[in-house]
């Protein structure tokens, strides 16, 4: 059996503060084409709400797995939590299905430190929805038992030296492979202080290229998202010496002819 001290300082690393979702209710009904309003609070658990910077909200459907649910469109896409604690905004009707308790939120939240959590609210049902779900996600929502959303997941900041935040939830997906309507893209890598390669060498391999030879179908994707920034730019005055001051003499007189 592992030392309760170590036990200790291993869970230390990942404790991180969470949002506690208080709207929409459990159970709740909401009017599709009016405002869905996400409000929350502090969890309680591990660190202060105050030390989260950003979040990404986003209104999901499916089971708990996942694999059976799907980020259907963003609520608010780049949140600061110093703003306050609620966010709404309008769904089309026709992206998901009428079903009960189909729905709920999810909130990825990036601390001062880079670290990242996830959080859920409860199941709520979205009434006079007119489309419908894919397989895997209708599959899911028959496999819902109560209004309980998917568990949170936290990740710890990157290791220094590591050039940008790790990997989380759907940003580690190749874009080429993700096939929802939100599209996720990671964050930019910051520029390196030294140029060291003499050669210049694509980070990925080369993917094909079909050329099209008929109309293609309307894409279906609503969105990009970009990975907030775990990093801060900093800036400095310039230390060059200034330029030499403008001529004076017979030289600058001719110049003034022409300033019209």
């Amino acid at each position: 059996m592992l030392p309760r001290t170590f036990l200790l300082a291993t869970l230390s690393s990942v404790v991180f503060a969470d949002v506690q979702f208080t709207s929409p209710a459990a159970g709740a009904t909401l009017q599709a084409g009016k405002p869905i309003t996400a409000k929350w609070k502090d969890s309680g658990d591990g660190t202060a709400l105050t030390d989260l910077k950003t979040y990404t909200l986003f209104l999901c459907a499916g089971g708990n797995d996942q694999d059976s649910f799907i980020q259907l469109a963003p609520i608010n896409a780049n949140g600061q939590f110093s703003t306050g604690n609620e966010a709404s905004a309008t769904v089309a009707a026709s992206i998901g299905g009428p079903d009960k308790n189909a729905y709920f939120l999810k909130i990825l939240s990036v601390g001062s430190t880079g670290a990242q959590v996830i959080n859920y609210s409860d199941r709520f049902t979205l009434s006079g929805m007119t489309g419908t779900f894919p397989s895997n996600v209708q599959t899911g929502i028959k496999q819902i038992t109560g209004t309980n959303g998917p568990p949170s997941t936290a990740q710890d900041a990157p290791a220094a030296g590591a050039g940008g935040q790790g990997a989380q939830g759907d940003y580690a997906v190749t874009y080429t492979a993700q096939t929802g309507l939100i599209k996720y893209a990671p964050m930019q890598i910051p520029p390196k202080t030294k140029i060291t390669a003499d050669k210049a060498k694509p980070r990925y391999p080369t993917s094909s290229v079909s050329i099209a030879t008929t109309f293609l179908p309307t894409p279906k994707q609503t969105t990009t998202m970009t990975a907030s920034l775990t990093y801060s730019p900093a800036s400095s005055r310039p230390f060059q010496a200034p330029a030499a001051s403008m001529p004076q003499d017979d030289m600058q007189k001719f110049l003034n002819r022409w300033r019209d």
